[in-house]
């Protein structure tokens, strides 16, 4: 019945790629970006309030936990659905869900009932509806921008995750200070209407889906992503080389605060000035592609990038003692350098899948990448206890550059764009359907 409902809104394709207008992509990217930034100050204040409520650790745990596995467990299978239903309903659904959530925790706060099961259930709604909505946004980009300005919209998300970095602790805590929780989760509803009400003015584009892949199983969709990217190595090497990478550096850079405390005998502000020195460096990295877009292959701004980000991991894992600005600047490069690898990557990706398939691509790139963070903590934890924090930085920055290196030399990569048509082309119709 779902399925029935969501495709009874028609199937729109999109223009071809250098006649698409970019009007209604920037009503909607900014409606979605002001959404986040005030997502993020509300879910920075739910987990001070939880700290706060409870002064468990393990409830901080667990609250990071819920927000992780919602994309990592259904991820591939999440997907599959946006692939088959209206992205545009997808978005609308996912905002509508968080902002029902958050008027029915408001209520809670309202009426003293509140407690800290309430605020973790909405933290795992709220992982939910993030898990439907980002791999829906990033898949419907592919149809209303002209492929030629794929790394420039992708150096923007970039930079605005990097304004997100500074500005989310602050707004919170300024959230914290001038209003109720009510008023918290209140603003939380308005910021979800802040997505809801531009995307309800624009068209979003649907692509083709073949009569196979509509009329069998999610689970076979599911299945059919993954022959779809096990038949095409570029993306596939692409996507292990991401997950490697997030495997090594979010636990790297998890492990910052030791570093400022046992490297440079600092504290908490130096740990913020760090924290803001990464997200200025993640503006203007995001910035800085947005405007220049790259070389013209795509893949050599990512692996020079790559190779460049290692060399200022392995900076900051040889922060001299005590050597503050050493430290701000290797944070700074980071940051700026990070965009210059994410952005292209995706613009890649966003060229090279099928858009019917880029749902279940994107999502799976969430799940593995999910997944991979938490297990790179369990190997760093015990390693930085026995060769100290700066010992994983060396270790991921060196990866890094390897890899960056190896891939220069890998046809499958090297190649990827010129492959594009190839790559894009759909399955024969008894794969697909997983026949």
């Amino acid at each position: 019945m779902a399925y029935a409902l969501t495709n009874a809104f028609s199937t729109v394709e999109a223009e071809p790629s250098q006649d698409r207008p970019m009007g209604p992509f920037f009503i909607l990217w900014t409606g979605q970006s002001l959404s986040l930034i005030g997502s993020q100050a509300v879910q920075f204040a739910l987990i001070w309030w939880l700290t706060e409520t409870s002064g468990s650790a393990t409830i901080l745990a667990t609250a990071t936990l819920l927000g992780l596995l919602p994309p990592i467990v259904l991820g591939p299978l999440i997907g599959a659905l946006i692939d088959r239903w209206d992205r545009k309903i997808v978005m609308l659904a996912a905002d509508g869900f968080v902002a029902i959530a958050s008027l029915a925790l408001a209520w809670l706060f309202a009426t003293g009932i509140a407690d800290t099961p309430h605020v973790l259930a909405l933290l795992l709604l709220r992982a939910l509806g993030a898990a439907f909505h980002a791999p829906a946004m990033t898949a419907s980009t592919t149809l209303m921008v002209p492929e030629k300005h794929f790394t420039r919209i992708q150096g923007l998300n970039q930079g605005m995750q990097g304004l997100m970095t500074i500005v989310a602790a602050p707004l919170g805590a300024l959230l914290l200070a001038v209003l109720s929780m009510t008023g918290v989760m209140m603003v939380d509803v308005g910021t979800a209407l802040l997505a809801i009400l531009p995307l309800l003015a624009i068209r979003v584009p649907r692509p083709a889906v073949s009569a196979d892949a509509a009329t069998s199983s999610v689970w076979a969709n599911t299945a059919a992503g993954f022959r779809y990217l096990a038949r095409r190595r570029g993306p596939m090497t692409l996507i292990a080389m991401s997950v490697v990478i997030n495997a090594l550096l979010v636990p790297a850079f998890s492990l910052l605060p030791l570093l400022v405390l046992r490297r440079l005998n600092g504290g908490a502000t130096e740990f913020g000035w760090l924290s803001s020195a990464l997200g200025v460096g993640l503006i203007v990295g995001g910035a800085a592609l947005g405007a220049w877009g790259g070389f013209r292959k795509r893949i050599v701004t990512t692996l020079t990038a790559m190779a460049a980000l290692g060399v200022a991991v392995i900076a900051v894992g040889l922060t001299p003692a005590s050597s503050f600005l050493w430290a701000a600047v290797s944070m700074s490069c980071v940051g700026l350098i990070v965009p210059l690898v994410n952005g292209p990557v995706f613009a890649i990706l966003q060229t090279t899948i099928a858009p019917d398939y880029q749902g279940r691509v994107f999502s799976l790139i969430g799940s593995l990448a999910g997944a991979a963070a938490p297990l790179g903590l369990i190997v760093a934890a015990p390693v930085a206890a026995a060769v100290g924090v700066g010992a994983w930085y060396l270790a991921g920055g060196f990866a890094c550059v390897a890899m960056a290196i190896a891939g220069f030399f890998a046809p499958a990569l090297m190649g990827i764009e010129d492959r594009a048509a190839e790559e894009t082309a759909p399955m024969p119709a008894d794969v697909a359907s997983g026949r």
